[in-house]
């Protein structure tokens, strides 16, 4: 499996919180999870927005499996040609995982024909993820019904997305909320995968069970 993870990188050269969590890029961090949990049998490459191209040539996109999306500050900054460049890849039979912020992410919105906007607050609270769909591929080695997060921020409903071809996760938060967090749809022979923690401010991107998934 070829893998790309694609990260504005914005965040965290601006603010040392981030920083303090992501000293190299939240890119970079999730690179090394990919390697450590799937080893030998994957390549995982990285671009951000500041490359060429925002670093997905037509040459990077056709040589990758699954990409994998963050992004939050920078979203209008992504060209037009890259979003229908990395949608056709998805109708084609590229993967795409769209984390957290992504969810304004150009390619997803593109995608999911919808503003795919939500309710939000960032107050440190806990969040608790619940496993809805337990045979789901998706959820293999996780212990329990749910795993928690301590400080997260929350996203809540109504997330305006197209109705879940499967729905794998589901958050709850202290302030009451709710939110679809794990979602799966198909677009032409592509899969999309949405998964909702990892706010910038906040290690979630360490959390070996966020890693995990």
């Amino acid at each position: 499996m070829r893998i790309t993870i694609w990260n504005e990188y914005v965040h965290e050269k601006q603010n040392p919180a981030v920083a303090r969590h992501y000293p190299e890029g939240i890119h970079t961090v999730l690179a090394e999870a990919l390697r450590k949990h799937l080893g030998p049998s994957v390549s995982v490459r990285t671009a951000t927005l500041e490359h060429p191209e925002h670093g997905l040539p037509q040459s990077v996109l056709d040589e990758t499996d699954v990409l994998v999306w963050w992004g939050h500050q920078a979203h209008d900054h992504v060209s037009d040609e890259v979003v229908e460049r990395v949608a056709k890849r998805v109708l084609d039979g590229m993967g795409l995982v769209p984390l957290h912020s992504a969810h304004l992410s150009r390619p997803f919105v593109r995608l999911m024909g919808t503003s795919c906007m939500l309710r939000w607050r960032e107050a440190d609270e806990k969040e608790r993820i619940w496993v809805v769909n337990p045979s789901h591929p998706i959820t293999e080695g996780i212990d329990g019904e749910f795993f928690e997060i301590e400080r997260e921020e929350m996203y809540g409903e109504f997330f305006d997305i197209p109705p879940p071809e499967e729905l794998i996760f589901i958050s709850w938060f202290q302030g009451g909320e709710v939110f679809r967090s794990g979602c799966t749809f198909r677009r032409g022979k592509g899969k999309i995968f949405y998964f909702r923690p990892g706010h910038e401010t906040y290690p979630t991107y360490h959390h070996p069970m966020v890693q995990r998934i």
